[in-house]
């Protein structure tokens, strides 16, 4: 099979696609045959080390394809069946076959191709847990997205505002008509106003973090909660400190996978609820060139590599 491969961290030159044997999956694991890989940032926080693994290592979170067999005690799938969902490096999905854990699967959305379906799995999940489990949404929440135009941001706008939430979304201006599409009540162009100066909040969900943080603590009610969902990195002292301070809820999220969500996700897909923006589509050879665009921080929804 081909597959992308890096022997040391570094920038986007480090990624090469290779042959290698198939994968044998082990117990409770299926064999799928990968069709499209959905590009997060966490891919090029671990290629550059940002992550710590080990190497030779393939990145890649996300996946859909079809079912080629199953390891001993893996129950759920047979071959043939099309499913969606997550894996982890060493053992990325950024290739033509990779050993996946059935419990991180699930059904791939009918209505959705396997393009799309590869674009939701991290940052649905993302989206989704904090705002169904973490800090549930309610009708009538007013729940502040930063980042809204982007892979987690567009889809949090969508499934709070199918809970009932008012939404309050930043962006840059020229990506409010996209926004407005998928529901926001309000949009922030946070180049030229200060989203700090909103009131009334009842959950940030924060995939920046660094002095975003802080911030938002200012636009929360005396219940409200802060959720961080950029994962390691960034230094949380000071919000810490601050949401102590005013009796503020501070979570810092982890994504979880789990089959049982994706299965509902793929039900607010399939029903129209939830609808996934792929910015753009390449071939697995220009794996670099996608994570370059992805780390230009510009991407409005999602990049997918087909396999």
């Amino acid at each position: 099979m081909r597959m992308i491969r890096q022997i040391s961290f570094g920038g986007p030159d480090v990624l090469d696609i290779v042959e290698a044997e198939k994968p044998v999956p082990g117990p409770g694991q299926v064999l799928v045959r990968v069709h499209a890989a959905g590009v997060n940032p966490a891919d090029w926080k671990i290629r550059n080390g940002l992550v710590t693994g080990d190497l030779p290592l393939t990145v890649g979170l996300d996946l859909s394809g079809v079912v080629e067999s199953a390891g001993p005690g893996a129950t759920g799938f047979r071959p043939g069946d099309e499913v969606y969902g997550v894996t982890f490096p060493p053992n990325g999905s950024y290739a033509e076959y990779v050993a996946v854990s059935a419990d991180f699967l699930a059904s791939k959305p009918r209505s959705l191709d396997h393009v799309h379906a590869a674009a939701l799995p991290i940052a649905a999940l993302t989206a989704w847990q904090p705002l169904t489990r973490v800090s549930p949404v309610d009708p009538g929440h007013r729940v502040l997205v930063h980042a809204a135009a982007g892979g987690v941001g567009h889809l949090a706008v969508q499934i709070a505002k199918a809970r009932g939430a008012y939404v309050i979304a930043t962006a840059r201006e020229a990506k409010h008509d996209f926004l407005r599409e998928l529901g926001a009540d309000e949009l922030i162009d946070y180049t030229t106003s200060d989203f700090a100066k909103s009131r009334d909040v009842d959950l940030v969900l924060d995939p920046i973090s660094g002095d975003y943080g802080p911030r938002s603590l200012d636009t929360l009610k005396p219940d409200g909660s802060l959720v961080d969902i950029v994962g390691h990195g960034p230094d949380r002292a000071e919000v810490r400190r601050k949401a102590d301070e005013l009796g503020l809820r501070f979570a810092e999220f982890y994504v979880t996978p789990s089959g049982a969500d994706l299965a509902e996700i793929a039900k607010s897909a399939d029903a129209g609820s939830l609808r996934v923006s792929v910015a753009g589509v390449l071939p697995l050879e220009e794996a670099a060139k996608a994570h370059e665009l992805s780390e230009s921080g510009r991407v409005r929804g999602k990049l997918v590599l087909t396999i």
